[in-house]
């Protein structure tokens, strides 16, 4: 493949910077709107576990970088894929949040699908995130995605 796909999912999401960058590294937040279950916080240097226990599967999270309200970025998944997180402030009270994933293995078809997935999969997070930061609801959008599967 002459040009590896990077995948960008990105969402406005109406409450301050602060509070959208502590939903990522607070698994007490996270929890609410994404995976089911993490080893700790996102700290730089640091390897966690997510799980998302309703499909059996998990992930180890290596936490490459952060810098506070602005940017996260960590690997996952065996070979190793960067997912980056930017955050920026829209006003006082909004913020864009943008992430970035790249770095797909295997066969171009193979590449294409992680890619279209991980899209996917990340505008999910992110509706998720919205709803639960800007009306208080926890949609379970990711345990809803393939229900046939959750257990």
């Amino acid at each position: 493949m002459q040009n590896p796909p990077v995948v960008k999912a990105q969402m406005l999401i109406r409450r301050p910077v602060a509070e959208v960058f502590e939903a990522f590294v607070n698994p007490e937040i996270t929890t609410r709107f994404w995976f089911t279950r993490s080893s700790g916080r996102l700290e730089t240097g640091q390897e966690i576990r997510w799980d998302w226990e309703m499909y059996g599967v998990s992930t180890l999270v290596r936490v490459l970088e952060m810098e506070t309200n602005r940017r996260i970025l960590i690997e996952w998944d065996n070979p190793p894929c960067p997912v980056e997180w930017q955050f920026t402030p829209h006003g006082e009270d909004a913020t864009l949040v943008v992430i970035s994933n790249r770095g797909f293995a295997g066969s171009d078809d193979e590449i294409v699908a992680q890619a279209i997935d991980s899209m996917g999969g990340f505008t999910t997070v992110l509706a998720g995130l919205k709803a639960l930061l800007e009306h208080g609801i926890e949609l379970n959008l990711i345990a809803d995605h393939f229900p046939d599967i959750a257990h």
